[in-house]
């Protein structure tokens, strides 16, 4: 191909994106609105395409996350209201209380910052660097899938072209996967009652803050009176902010698990070579779908599997403990049982954004072993009280296992043991380490097991004539048996 075709191949392509970008191609602008989840009216069809155009423009091939931040406020703010000064003033009080009968059952100490109330808008907000920070993996995934499937799918003489139009494909599909994550934590802030009620840390370490609009209507229909409903939601919301407080090393741990299996995302190729023979930049509806639907992941593999296995026991582990803390700092509230009842079928369950960010990047932040790992730590919390269990998060390495959640008898065994002052058995190999930490020489210890060893070493030897002697005598035995 000449120079000449090639720059006209590149003019046609540059036209094609004008005529897409002004809305004068040959598709209806309210299709590809429909693909990103938008309403069809003028004001949302401008906002998308200068989402686009900004896309296009970018020198970058990375995301431009900031159109999910401006979906998702724009989702959030729809129907919100500003809590009354009676609603504020109630949640405050709520939080206040909490804080006492929080003391009274956790050595974890109170936060050093004040809980705060946030709007949905606010909420998206504050929350959207972590949402990034977990899908991004996937949509670069599939960003460069998409890219890589178009440039080896195409013929000879089209490849030039389509390197050149490599930008605008990741353009596009980083435009798309942004605008889904937007809807997706938009409509979470719609179903979200507190900063920690996903299970996982949105919001900074040692922050706590409830969304006063979604406390209302989580309490609808429940018959339980508000003031209740909403206590319970804020000695909740204090200790699962408390704890990532006081485990420093959490949050870092937890978020690099979930990016960690986000990374190991592997996208089926087969079903990208499809989208890629069709693919068609004015109508992305079915790259949108595919996204959408998850189809563009296939199955987990067994390290993906084994992955996820141990982020589900650390997301139980986390809520479990949240679970335990609040039963027992609530204990005095009537309706307690009622409102812990709810929100754990409302956490088994999940809401449909919940659902929809499984389907969009392919992982679940539902802990699986809830009942499992409450009930651990509560029969931890009988056998040793309440600060040997909080102590268990000091550092990750005395963090229950997996086997632990299983059966804790051998866990609770241990803690009672250690508890009761009974040290425990050890090896000649734990003698000689615990020996070099405490500063002796190493063969000190071997020498002082020699010494000891010397007399033993002795009666050995003497039993080991003995032995000789006796055998001697067996075999004379031996000899007088045989005939003459």
């Amino acid at each position: 191909m000449s120079d000449d075709d090639q720059d006209d191949r590149d003019d046609e392509l540059r036209d094609m994106l004008r005529q897409f970008l002004s809305g004068n191609a040959s598709f209806d602008p309210s299709q590809l609105a429909g693909a990103a989840g938008l309403p069809g009216d003028a004001a949302s069809l401008q906002a998308l395409m200068s989402q686009l155009q900004g896309a296009l423009r970018s020198p970058s091939d990375g995301i431009d996350w900031s159109i999910a931040l401006e979906q998702g406020t724009t989702i959030a703010s729809t129907d919100a209201s500003d809590p009354t000064p009676a609603q504020r003033a109630a949640l405050d009080q709520a939080f206040q209380v909490a804080a006492l009968w929080l003391d009274e059952v956790t050595s974890i100490s109170e936060l050093t910052t004040t809980p705060v109330l946030l709007s949905r808008r606010q909420w998206v907000k504050k929350t959207m660097p972590v949402w990034t920070q977990l899908a991004e993996p996937v949509a670069t995934s599939i960003a460069d899938a998409l890219t890589n499937v178009l440039q080896e799918q195409a013929p000879e003489e089209m490849r030039g072209m389509l390197q050149n139009a490599g930008h605008m494909v990741r353009a596009i599909g980083g435009t798309m996967f942004a605008m889904q994550l937007g809807q997706v934590v938009g409509q979470l802030s719609q179903e979200v009652v507190s900063g920690g009620d996903v299970g996982i840390p949105l919001l900074e370490d040692g922050s706590a803050a409830l969304l006063p609009q979604n406390v209302s209507a989580f309490g609808e229909g429940l018959d339980i009176p508000d003031d209740q409903v909403a206590l319970y939601l804020a000695v909740r919301e204090l200790a699962h902010a408390r704890l990532f407080r006081h485990a420093k090393w959490l949050r870092l741990r937890l978020i690099s698990a979930i990016t960690e299996f986000a990374r190991g995302v592997r996208i089926d190729v087969e079903r990208m070579q499809e989208l890629a023979e069709g693919f068609d930049p004015s109508n992305p509806e079915e790259l949108r779908e595919a996204m959408a639907s998850g189809a563009l992941i296939p199955p987990k593999t067994q390290e993906q599997q084994a992955a996820l296995t141990r982020l589900e026991t650390l997301l139980a582990l986390i809520e479990g403990w949240v679970d335990i803390v609040t039963a027992r700092a609530t204990a005095r509230l009537p309706k307690s049982d009622a409102v812990a009842e709810t929100v754990r079928r409302r956490r088994a369950a999940g809401g449909p954004a919940e659902s929809a960010f499984a389907t969009l990047v392919g992982l679940e932040l539902r802990p699986r072993r809830l009942r499992e790992a409450a009930a651990m730590w509560s029969a931890v919390t009988d056998a040793v009280g309440d600060e040997a269990r909080d102590g268990l998060w000091s550092h990750p390495d005395l963090l229950p296992s997996s086997d632990d959640v299983d059966d804790p008898s051998a866990l609770v065994a241990r803690l009672t043991a250690s508890a009761s002052g009974v040290e425990p058995e050890y090896d000649e190999l734990d003698e000689a380490i615990a020996a070099m930490l405490s500063g002796k020489d190493f063969g000190e210890v071997v020498g002082e097991d020699s010494d000891e060893g010397g007399a033993d070493q002795g009666n050995s030897g003497q039993d080991e004539d003995d032995q000789g002697e006796d055998d001697q005598g067996e075999d004379n035995q031996g000899d007088d048996s045989r005939p003459d």
